[in-house]
């Protein structure tokens, strides 16, 4: 049987098998009923495998996965026997920096009305691109006796490109404001991304192109996020405005992220990470990885199959089959068969 799409899947630690595994059958259920087929090759990288083998993910697998593939699967890397974090280093930043997966796509949409810890009816529904190959996640530094030194690292090529990114994603979705979040009002370098963002946003015609101090942004996600479409932000700013908009529509459990290139394999993710505690009882959220899966059937070019992923999600919460982070008392496994029933 020739399948449409190959998936890697790199189920990764603690939770991260759990919720993969109990997803997957929900993304198998869409995939058949909207006429396609996949086939998921799982792969072994993660804490266990490195704590044997002392391999990250080998320059066999990188090819593998650069060049055989058509997207990523990752549960969630992070395990504390393994303190330095090595494993997750080259396997996470590793594939974002090496496949140059330059958009850090995080949707913040609320799902249910009571999820939110705001008051009143609220009707939250933006995305943030984040720039997810420079600033101080490149590591560079130094320690100079008891100065630690992290150096951000903004470059003309990747601000243009990520603000590109958010400016054609509204036109073609149909949005109408693209908020830019930096603090040049105290970092200088961030000047490039006031002057690009000028610059681009003087080529679409029709969408409002305004810009927040990232601490003022944030105050303003908590006090009115209804008013916001589209933020693009730097690496380390998009990382933490994207767990605030988390916070606001649920948190974590629900949270999907899409690691993408145009025109290469993109990298999937629940943002939860791996949640050691949680492990092997059953309690994880399924939710996040169902609509992860759902990005990733908009990437492969399948958008109704996406939007009936998250159609069934929403159906389930409205149902109250919930785990237990959102006030419910459902397994993981429980949930996963809820949203496939759904389907």
């Amino acid at each position: 049987m020739t399948h449409d799409h190959k998936i890697a899947v790199i189920a990764g630690d603690g939770i991260g098998p759990e919720v993969i595994e109990a997803g997957i059958p929900v993304l198998e259920r869409a995939a058949s009923k909207h006429g396609f087929t996949l086939a998921f090759e799982r792969l072994p990288y993660g804490a266990d495998h490195y704590l044997k083998t002392k391999q990250t993910l080998p320059q066999a697998a990188f090819d593998h996965l650069r060049d055989d593939v058509d997207a990523i699967l990752l549960g969630a890397i992070g395990d504390p026997r393994v303190p330095g974090n090595e494993h997750a280093r080259d396997i996470l930043l590793g594939l974002r920096f090496r496949l140059d997966l330059y958009i850090n796509f995080r949707p913040i949409r609320l799902l249910h009305a009571d999820l939110t810890p705001l008051k009143g009816e609220r009707a939250i529904d933006f995305v943030i691109f984040r720039e997810n190959t420079e600033g101080v996640y490149l590591g560079r530094g130094r320690i100079q006796g008891d100065e630690y030194i992290a150096e951000e690292i903004n470059t003309g090529k990747a601000v243009e490109r990520i603000i590109r990114a958010a400016f054609e994603w509204s036109k073609t979705h149909g949005k109408t404001r693209v908020t830019m979040s930096d603090k040049a009002n105290a970092v200088p370098a961030h000047r490039v991304w006031q002057e690009t963002f000028k610059r681009i946003a003087a080529e679409f015609s029709g969408i409002d192109a305004e810009h927040r101090y990232v601490d003022a942004l944030a105050m303003e996600l908590v006090r009115e996020p209804e008013r916001f479409q589209v933020i693009v932000s730097n690496n380390l700013y998009g990382d933490i405005l994207s767990d605030l908009g988390a916070g606001l529509v649920g948190g974590l459990g629900l949270a999907a992220s899409a690691n993408l290139h145009p025109g290469r394999p993109g990298l999937f993710e629940p943002v939860h990470g791996s949640a050691p505690p949680l492990a092997g009882k059953g309690v994880a959220n399924p939710m996040a990885a169902v609509l992860t899966g759902a990005l990733m059937f908009e990437q492969l070019g399948h958008p109704e199959a996406a939007r009936d992923l998250e159609g069934a999600v929403t159906h389930t919460l409205a149902a109250g089959v919930r785990t237990p982070d959102i006030g419910g008392k459902a397994s993981t496994v429980q949930v996963a068969k809820a949203i496939a029933r759904e389907l």
